[in-house]
């Protein structure tokens, strides 16, 4: 035979040497390339120092080849089994795959029937491990198939729903309880503050919910496992990074979705400051709602979808999550940033006060559905929040300590009756009395105007805090009753209105904060108050039935007579004075009221009776004694009846 030429010696020993790392990197391959080496003839001898001694039948195959002893030239050694069905398997699977490409599949779905997706899925596997241009384009052309069907099946297994829907699967599922916000009776009507003092928020809780349960309106619990199949397979085949970007976006979409039907929308800064208070009272309500609902339900539900699709690998499962939900709790978070952050007004209190336990609530919850740097870097955020809500919080109730020493209306009740400023104050704190723990946590720090000395030494933060408050109500009211001109109206005023703050302290946690001696001390001024309208109103009536002043002769002296006909002539003239002005006065309390009656009769009456008594004979048979002797002791205590009513003249 002709010796190899030089130059083609070389050619073959460079192939020959690109064969050899072939064949060090695959079996498969080293397998094939003995059946084509098998063909040649002697002139690969030139190259059998290149070939370690390999293991087992391959490597007697080549010596065999080379040597040409065992077998005659063109004689191929035996194919092994195993690999003929490998590459049946390879051929078959690539068929599969390649029919679902070709223009008859048209926009048919895989998942439009289990057994196709099945049989595509199998294809898929199986071809992980295939070598070779046609089988590498086939793997990634199914690669890309999977991907578009997983984001189909994402879209699509997220059942419809509507806000009371979704709010009451929630609920349902997962035990939960929402503020209820049931509207308090603040009865308001104070110029210069907010038209009410807003609503209570019941605190939630929750039961667990079995790790095999899945809500319907996130994903469609037949869908979970198709899911999962698919990512099984493109997890094994090293596309994680696509898989996760189509499960963060699709969920992502849906999770705001659902933010949007729960009520609550993006919001800039700016916007929130520039909405009117009736507006963003609403806004901020629904956000107290949707949070716990976020929290504890969309969230724990998303994470628990979430693993199970993706339980093949927890990395690219705590990377979806944290991708499809960060943008839903941001936009909660920004939103109570902006309240935290912006003006002040007494009547934002108790929402933002609701904004920060609901925020303070779930926030071990929302800790604990990241990990990482994502579950540091949310929770850095919200605490951050929740610190700024509670500085909203003391903000305010000083803005509200200096609008009530601020307030000036100048305008005096008509009657003495409770003044609009007392009730919202007394409304106000009342409620503010209902968040106990959280505001004595908020107060700790906070400083107050009054001396911490004797009976409040020992108050809560919160207990110091209503009686500052309480205490400037009541110096406001004191200033105010002297726009009356009339001391005893001065007093019904003051009456009215310490008796209204203390049966709101009385019926409400307010009596536990300030104690019942504060209750004990404010009744003493109650009846100091009485004492003195008595004094103011009756001192002159009174008067006339006194007998100082008479002539000491008796019989029927004139002067005598001259001197009664002018008592009971002032006398009937003050008492009814007070009685036209006094009926139109009001008491608004009824137990006050009759209690006031009745002191009036009991210092009246019996005066009357005994005046009339000792001096009706000086003026009976005279022609003119029932002008001077016009009622008698139950027509005074009829008429007694009629005072503190409100009733205005004519009426």
């Amino acid at each position: 035979m002709a010796a190899v030429p030089p130059d083609g010696q070389e050619k073959v020993m460079a192939a020959a040497q690109h064969i050899v790392k072939s064949l060090a990197n695959s079996k498969n391959a080293a397998d094939d390339m003995i059946r084509i080496l098998s063909g040649f003839d002697n002139r690969l001898s030139l190259m059998s120092d290149l070939f370690p001694p390999p293991p087992g039948a391959a490597a007697d195959s080549i010596l065999e080849a080379e040597e040409g002893t065992s077998q005659g030239e063109g004689d191929e050694p035996d194919p092994d089994p195993d690999d003929a069905a490998r590459d049946e398997e390879w051929d078959a699977a690539v068929e599969v795959i390649e029919r679902w490409e070709s223009p008859g599949a048209g926009d048919k779905l895989l998942f439009d029937s289990r057994e196709d997706a099945d049989e595509y899925l199998a294809a898929a596997a199986c071809l992980l491990g295939a070598h070779g241009p046609r089988a590498e384009a086939t793997l990634q052309a199914a690669m890309a198939r999977l991907e578009e069907e997983f984001r189909h099946l994402l879209i699509r297994g997220a059942s419809p729903f509507a806000a009371e829907d979704l709010q009451a699967s929630l609920l349902r599922r997962l035990s939960l309880t929402v503020p209820s916000f049931n509207s308090y009776a603040v009865d308001l009507d104070c110029p210069s503050f907010a038209s009410h003092a807003g609503e209570g928020d019941d605190s939630g809780g929750r039961n667990s919910v079995s790790d095999d349960e899945i809500s319907p309106y996130l994903i469609a619990p037949d869908t979970v496992s198709a899911l999962r199949d698919i990512a099984d397979v493109m997890l094994r085949a090293g596309y994680a990074p696509e898989l996760c970007q189509v499960y963060s976006e699709v969920r992502r979409d849906t999770l705001m979705e659902c933010l949007a039907v729960l009520g609550v929308d993006k919001m800039s800064l700016e916007e929130v400051q520039r909405v009117e208070w009736g507006v963003l009272d609403g806004k901020m309500k629904k956000w107290i709602q949707a949070l716990k609902v976020v929290v504890r339900g969309l969230l724990a539900e998303e994470r628990r979808i979430c693993s199970q699709i993706l339980v093949a690998d927890t990395n690219a499962e705590g990377e979806c999550f944290t991708e499809a939900a960060k943008g839903c709790i941001l936009q909660m978070l920004n939103f109570g940033d902006a309240i935290a952050i912006g003006k002040r007004s007494p009547e934002k209190l108790f929402r933002i006060l609701g904004m920060y336990e609901a925020l303070a609530e779930v926030l071990p919850e929302l800790e604990g559905l990241f990990s990482g740097e994502a579950r540091d870097f949310i929770k850095e955020e919200a605490e951050g929040i929740l610190v700024r809500l509670g500085g909203a919080v003391c903000g305010t109730i000083a803005e509200l300590s200096n609008a009530i020493q601020g307030e000036t209306s100048r305008r005096p009740l008509p009657g003495g009756e409770i003044h609009p400023l007392t009730r919202y104050v007394m409304n106000y704190v009342r409620l503010l009395a209902d968040y106990n723990a959280s505001l004595n946590h908020l107060l700790e720090h906070w400083d107050t105007d009054l001396e911490n000395g004797g009976d409040n030494a020992n108050m809560t933060p919160l207990g110091y805090c209503m009686l500052m408050l309480i205490t400037h109500l009541q110096g406001k009211i004191e200033e105010k009753s002297k726009l009356y001109e009339d001391e005893a109206l001065q007093n019904i005023f003051l009456m009215n209105n310490l008796l209204y703050i203390v049966q709101k302290v009385k019926d409400s946690e307010l009596k536990t904060l300030l104690g019942d001696n504060w209750i004990r001390k404010r009744r003493g001024q109650i009846r100091q108050y009485s004492t003195g309208y008595l004094r103011s109103s009756w001192t002159r009536v009174l008067a006339c039935l006194r007998d100082d002043g008479l002539p000491q002769t008796m019989g029927s002296s004139s002067a005598l007579k001259a001197a009664l006909k002018d008592r009971f002539k002032n006398f009937n003239l003050a008492f009814e004075e007070l009685y036209r002005t006094q009926t139109a006065w009001r008491v608004v309390d009824p137990q006050l009221r009759e209690e006031l009656k009745i002191s009036i009769s009991e210092k009246v009456l019996p005066a009357y009776r005994s005046f009339v008594g000792r001096f009706r004979g000086q003026l009976e048979g005279g022609r003119s004694s029932a002008r001077y002797i016009k009622y008698n002791p139950e027509d005074l205590e009829n008429q007694v009846s009629d005072f503190f009513e409100g009733r205005r003249p004519n009426a």
